[in-house]
């Protein structure tokens, strides 16, 4: 089933998708609001910025060049 820009849940068919627009336009039908992070999630996301306060300085700038080769790296 298609998916909304915030993970809603939407219908397959063409006819179906312009009913539930026309819905939600007029005030018959609301959008979801997208679930909150879980505990580990919010955690997941604090563990780069933690990761790159205790790295120096020279071995952060080792890391992003070594990323930004790969990056650019001819396949």
């Amino acid at each position: 089933m298609p998916k909304g820009p915030q993970g809603q849940r939407r219908p397959a068919d063409v006819i179906g998708a312009a009913v539930m627009v026309g819905r939600i336009a007029t005030g018959e039908a609301s959008e979801t609001v997208p679930l909150p992070k879980s505990a580990a999630a919010e955690l997941g996301s604090k563990g780069g910025k933690a990761r790159a306060a205790a790295l120096s300085a020279t071995k952060r700038k080792d890391i992003a060049k070594n990323a930004a080769a790969k990056r650019w790296k001819s396949k």
